[in-house]
């Protein structure tokens, strides 16, 4: 079982930058591909960006904003989100999953899910 917890949303004004994180518990997150996903009011959740053994990725729309890593020592993932633009206010989710070889940016390949954390740009 994988516990994880996101902290670090709240509200900011277009062109500021936030750092969101996922801590996880009950397996090291080394061994785990760790994505963030984003799921505004009445929308799908959508894959924002993905860490794993075979690099990072990320959605077209956040490429060159947003940076994803981890720490390992800390069991955490973050989520650097810079220049941000009204477009991406939205519930962040933080997921693990523990297989290999799934598509990554497909929310059905993750085992476990944090409850979220909000992020809100002012304009």
């Amino acid at each position: 079982q994988v516990q994880l917890v996101e902290s670090g949303g709240g509200l900011v004004q277009a062109g500021d930058s936030l750092r969101l994180s996922c801590a996880a518990s009950g397996r090291p997150s080394a061994r785990l591909a760790m994505g963030w996903f984003r799921q505004g009011p009445g929308k799908e959740r959508h894959f924002v960006a993905a860490i794993s053994w075979t690099g990072t990725y990320y959605a077209d729309s956040v490429k060159g904003r947003f940076t994803i890593s981890r720490d390992n020592a800390k069991n955490t993932v973050y989520l650097q989100m810079n220049s941000l633009k009204p477009e991406d206010p939205a519930v962040y989710f933080c997921a693990a999953s523990l297989r290999q070889g799934v598509t990554i940016s497909e929310a059905a390949s993750y085992d476990y899910w944090g409850e979220g954390t909000q992020v809100t740009v002012s304009s």
